[in-house]
């Protein structure tokens, strides 16, 4: 029988691959819109899927509707930031202050929950922002500008903290009885219209290719294990255990990323790295 901790951990492999691919996908001038529309429809085929051999009923009140299209819809823009800012940032940068919403959740579930803000996470916030700090270096890219280099590790931020509204409108949204699977499936849905919307609107082309079609199809069935595996380890085990554990799958990215020659490692990357699992491990702290 799989554990709890051994479906977080199967979690944080499909997350650190598909953040790899989102940045193989991000060095050529594609359309990012089309990419999550293409992910969406396969989440959204694999997500029935599932749901058909589950039996589990799907439930579409009030609650479950209105709480899963907000996270879908905050979902989808903090992929869409996160595409965008790795156009420009390395892999391990991205994906670190990326899984780093962590330390948005926890200050969001004190004003929006009123959930205490103990010594623990207070070290867990400190140690993450010095780790932000850690990752951010001069550019050395060719043909981008400091300033243009800054938008996009801005842009790296704002995508984590869109990630973290997510997670807190899903942790409200069970709290009010939503169901579970209900989100999960609207979220799904809400890639597809959210990247259709930007393809069309926003980058002005809509246009299916083969490679597209490619890269959304690998891309949408490591995010439907991503969710699902973290799902059944959060079902199965405790939450403050194995959320963190899939959190850190910024260091699987760090490692394949470096394997496949897309960046180089240094000491001041791996130090930023250290100090984020650390941040990390003091944020899931409950005192």
């Amino acid at each position: 029988m799989i554990s709890p901790i051994q479906f977080a951990l199967m979690s944080l492999v499909c997350a650190g691959v598909n953040d790899v691919v989102f940045k193989r996908y991000s060095s050529r001038d594609r359309s990012r819109g089309m990419y999550v529309f293409g992910i969406g429809v396969v989440w959204t085929i694999l997500q029935f899927t599932m749901l058909g051999i589950s039996g589990d009923p799907l439930v579409l009140d009030p609650i479950s509707l209105t709480y899963g299209l907000a996270a879908g819809l905050l979902l989808t823009i903090s992929n869409l930031f996160l595409l965008e800012s790795l156009t420009h940032i390395d892999t391990s940068l991205g994906s670190t202050i990326y899984r780093l919403n962590t330390v948005g959740v926890v200050l969001l579930s004190l004003f929006l929950l009123d959930e205490p803000l103990g010594s623990f996470k207070i070290i867990g916030i400190v140690l993450g922002l010095f780790a932000v700090f850690l990752l951010y270096r001069r550019n050395k890219q060719p043909n981008c500008t400091e300033k243009r280099y800054a938008f996009f590790f801005a842009l790296a931020i704002t995508a984590s903290f869109f990630r973290a509204f997510y997670g807190v409108t899903s942790k409200s949204g069970f709290m009010q009885g939503a169901s579970l699977q209900s989100l999960l499936l609207i979220g799904s849905i809400c890639w597809i219209f959210g990247g259709a919307g930007y393809a069309l609107f926003r980058e002005k082309r809509f246009k299916i290719t083969a490679k597209k079609s490619v890269y959304s199809l690998v891309s949408g069935i490591l995010v439907f294990l991503i969710v699902n595996f973290l799902m059944l380890a959060v079902e199965q085990g405790q939450a403050s255990i194995v959320i963190p554990i899939a959190n850190m799958s910024f260091v699987a990215a760090l490692i394949l990323s470096v394997a496949l020659k897309m960046e180089t490692l240094s000491q001041r990357k791996l130090l930023a790295v250290a100090v984020s699992v650390v941040a990390i491990i003091f944020l899931s702290f409950s005192i």
